[in-house]
């Protein structure tokens, strides 16, 4: 899921370079969402982990 972040960020900034500002704030939007839900599932898998101990 941070792969798909990462994508998306790249896309952002190459449509931001080449002017289109509609589709890198999409782009950068995605983005946003997925990394934040790559670090809540993260941080669940992490406590999760710790509690099993």
């Amino acid at each position: 899921m941070l792969y798909y972040a990462l994508v998306f960020f790249i896309i952002a900034i190459i449509a931001a370079a080449l002017g289109f500002g509609g589709i890198a704030a999409g782009a950068a939007g995605i983005a946003k969402i997925l990394f934040v839900i790559f670090v809540v599932i993260f941080l669940v898998t992490l406590v999760m982990g710790l509690m099993r101990r």
